[in-house]
């Protein structure tokens, strides 16, 4: 009996050019998808604001709450799609939006981290693959305990943001006719409200289907885009990462994850290529060290993509706060020597005791990932 393969049609792959027009229609579902998110939230009223707020109005418990919603959903495109849409719905202000962002990108190291588990009964291989992994975790821990401080002092992320968006889009709330894209995103929007309210004309209901529907939209939307977009390029991700070894450069290493995690619309996705790479030696972990922080940067685009889907400038400016935060890190820590070895050392030393005390991977997946955020997350609110 056979089987039909995800991305094929009956059993062959798709042609080029229908593979690509899958990719643009899943952009415009992923776009109706952040609009929807919109409705929901707006349909539940000020009351769920205010309870929202509630649980998390400290800007560490929203970091914690980052992380969590990142590690469930297991995608930072999905997580921050969410966060722009809170924002841009005036549900969430930036300022506490801004460690979420930190917060998911954390969360999304999870995939990479739990990649490196599968050569653990082979002690070299997941020596090296789990450094590969958790390096990409020491880097934002890093990159997160020197600039939340900072910017919950000085709040030069938010305040470049907001300068950025004034020059961009302007600071008034945007109409749909003032938007192409969101007038074409509108129609399908306003005729899925206009059937929810025709099954029920109570707000809540409104808001948990649109919720729901609008995350059902997300997901899909963005699994398609990276399935599709990963078969259309991955020859020359491949050839990209062969490339990197020869020339041995940081900065190309940097502009290839950018592009290859732009192209995939995942950063995970980039980041998992590497963890094998590394395990099987065809990559040392200071090469896939820069590729790692060009999928930090490039996977700040789906923020950027979801802000064209919401009405306020907020939204628009709490995905520019991703991509500066990312692009600081990256100018902070990478240049100077001393910092840049800092994430390597660190996830070699936690390598080499993970393989001597397999019992330390567990707890470090559990304890980072889970047990603190949630500790955070109750013991601050």
């Amino acid at each position: 009996m056979s089987t039909t393969a995800p991305g094929s049609l009956r059993g062959r792959p798709l042609p080029t050019p229908l593979r690509a027009l899958v990719v643009v229609a899943s952009l415009y579902a992923f776009l109706i998808g952040v609009a929807l998110l919109e409705v929901g939230i707006s349909a539940f009223g000020e009351g769920f604001t205010d309870g929202l707020l509630e649980e998390v109005a400290h800007p560490l418990s929203g970091l914690f709450a980052g992380i969590l919603f990142t590690v469930l959903v297991q995608s930072s495109s999905v997580s921050t799609s969410t966060i722009v849409a809170l924002v841009g719905a005036g549900t969430v202000p930036i300022g506490l939006a801004v460690p979420m962002i930190m917060g998911a990108n954390i969360g999304t190291t999870v995939t990479n981290t739990l990649a490196a588990l599968g050569s653990i009964r082979r002690p070299r291989e997941f020596r090296l693959g789990f450094a590969a992994a958790t390096m990409h975790d020491f880097f934002n821990v890093f990159a997160i305990s020197i600039l939340l401080p900072l910017e919950l002092l000085t709040g030069f992320l938010e305040r470049s943001a907001a300068w950025l968006t004034g020059h961009l889009r302007g600071t008034e709330v945007a109409e749909v006719g003032q938007s192409p894209i969101r007038t074409v995103v509108k129609v399908p929007v306003n005729g899925i409200e206009s059937a929810i309210t025709t099954l029920s004309d109570r707000a809540g209901v409104l808001g948990v289907l649109a919720l729901i529907i609008g995350l059902a939209l997300i997901f899909a939307a963005l699994g398609l885009i990276a399935r599709n977009m990963r078969a259309l390029v991955a020859g020359s991700v491949e050839r990209a990462m062969n490339r990197v070894i020869g020339k041995g450069g940081g900065a190309i290493g940097i502009l290839v994850g950018i592009l290859v995690t732009v192209a995939v619309q995942s950063s995970s996705i980039t980041t998992s290529i590497l963890v094998p790479l590394v395990a099987a030696g065809i990559l040392t972990i200071p090469n896939a060290y820069p590729i790692t922080l060009g999928a930090n940067l490039g996977t700040t685009i789906t923020g950027l993509l979801a802000s064209l889907a919401v009405l306020r400038p907020e939204g628009l400016t709490i995905a520019l706060v991703h991509t500066l935060f990312n692009l600081t890190a990256i100018m902070l820590l990478y240049p100077v020597p001393r910092l840049r070895q800092l994430p390597i050392r660190a996830a070699e030393w936690l390598a080499t005791q993970a393989v001597a005390r397999r019992w330390i991977v567990f707890v470090y997946v559990i304890g980072l990932f889970v047990v603190i955020p949630l500790a955070g997350v109750f013991l601050l609110d």
